[in-house]
């Protein structure tokens, strides 16, 4: 069942402008210090998590923002400083902050304590569906009277808001545009260093990149024949509406049947914010679930993937890293283009003729594992999407993200040379 839309969250925030206003009025009469808060709607991983340790590395006084126990604990196993982001503790820790970092908005750290803060905002992701206020989605409310007014107020909420964000790294220029225009940035915020968030796809050997992340999926989803093949599944978020590729217990069996025939594990990553119904109707050890729930970032364990399947997600862009070929299962494609949006065209990503359902699919998953010149070109052409996607692939993004901060201005931790 989904847990969020944008019509809910928006008409929560409206509910919240006063509160909004009280704490611009506190954070105004609160001098702010040289600590880096960090918090991320994700949970303790993704660019947060890499920029956290360089910091932490150089020196700086670092503190997580939490809004769950288990947080707390994934915090806590990293030696990370934590307090909740609700709350009086929370609302003082960025008040006090000099440097609030985020990756999805500002309700990552405390909503009502960022202004006049050095916002870094990581975001999660290279935008293939249009986001911010470029997409409709953005500024949704309820179908209640006076919508209208109701969606210009969320658009000077949404672009006041973003007019905080100080750096904004962009994975490359084509990338670098698209963040501009959905947060009506300049390009002096918006700057292309590449994400911190997929340094952990480019450091290290192969062999290295893919050893470390079996391991993390193991500890994630248990042991795996060592002779498999693994499938992530990985659908986008729908904006609460029921999502149109849960498989229907005829594909389920069809589904199995392949994963036994050519010995592979399907691993299934529902989005966050509206998890479908991908649990099996029959029982088998050849579908596992690796929803947020079971793992909060799943980077670090994508070399250990040999097949990404998704839809609109931006995963397709980060996998090409490793050159790992990409199957897209779309059946609302049209549908999407026209609540959602796409930049560019949807096609120039998934090709001229992505699956509409299951059973396009399961024939094309089923060449793919068969065939190794079908391998190896579906593995270039997403080699080749990345690279037009990614400008760096170093593993030094989050250096760059970092000096790029201490340019405009963040001093030294206290005791540097």
């Amino acid at each position: 069942m989904a847990s969020f839309s944008f019509g809910s969250g928006n008409a929560a925030k409206l509910l919240r402008i006063p509160l909004y206003l009280v704490g611009r009025v506190g954070t105004s009469l609160i001098p702010r210090g040289g600590r880096w808060v960090f918090g991320c709607g994700a949970g303790i991983g993704d660019g947060a998590l890499a920029l956290q340790r360089l910091v932490a590395d150089e020196g700086h006084d670092t503190l997580w923002l939490t809004s769950s126990e288990r947080e707390e604990q994934d915090a806590a196993a990293l030696g990370i400083r934590t307090v909740p982001k609700s709350g009086l503790r929370g609302w003082w820790a960025t008040a006090r902050a000099g440097v609030l970092v985020v990756t999805h908005g500002l309700g990552d750290v405390n909503r009502y304590a960022n202004a006049g803060a050095f916002v870094v905002q990581l975001w999660h992701g290279i935008p293939l569906k249009r986001i911010g206020l470029d997409s409709p989605a953005t500024v949704q409310v309820p179908d209640v009277p006076g919508a209208p007014l109701l969606r210009r107020i969320i658009a000077l909420l949404y672009r006041g808001a973003a007019q905080r964000i100080r750096v904004l790294p962009a994975a490359s220029h084509r990338a670098r545009g698209r963040l501009e225009s959905a947060f009506a940035l300049g390009d002096d915020r918006v700057v292309v260093t590449g994400e911190p968030r997929v340094d952990v796809l480019s450091a290290g050997s192969p062999a290295e990149r893919r050893d470390d992340a079996a391991e993390r999926l193991e500890l994630a989803v248990g042991a795996l024949p060592s002779s498999a093949r693994t499938i992530l599944y990985a659908p986008t978020w729908r904006d609460g509406a029921p999502d149109p590729a849960v498989p229907s217990a005829e594909q389920w069996m069809q589904i199995i049947t392949l994963l036994e025939q050519h010995d592979a594990i399907l691993l299934v990553r529902s989005h966050p914010l509206g998890a479908g119904g991908y649990a099996s109707p029959l029982p088998t050890d050849r579908v596992r679930s690796l929803g947020s729930d079971t793992l909060s970032d799943v980077t670090p364990v994508l070399a250990a993937i040999d097949v990404l399947v998704t839809d609109y997600s931006s995963l397709a862009y980060d996998v090409g890293l490793l050159a790992m070929p990409v199957l897209f299962l779309a059946p609302d494609a049209v549908e999407y283009a026209r609540t959602r949006g796409f930049y560019g065209r949807f096609e120039d990503v998934a090709g001229d003729d992505p699956a509409a359902d299951w059973d396009a699919l399961l024939v094309r998953l089923a060449r793919l594992l068969d065939d190794d010149a079908a391998r190896a070109e579906a593995s270039a052409r997403s080699a080749t999407l990345s690279a037009e996607m990614h400008a760096f692939r170093d593993g030094r993004n989050t250096r760059r993200v970092y000096e790029t901060i201490r340019a405009r201005g963040i001093p030294a931790p206290k005791g540097a040379a």
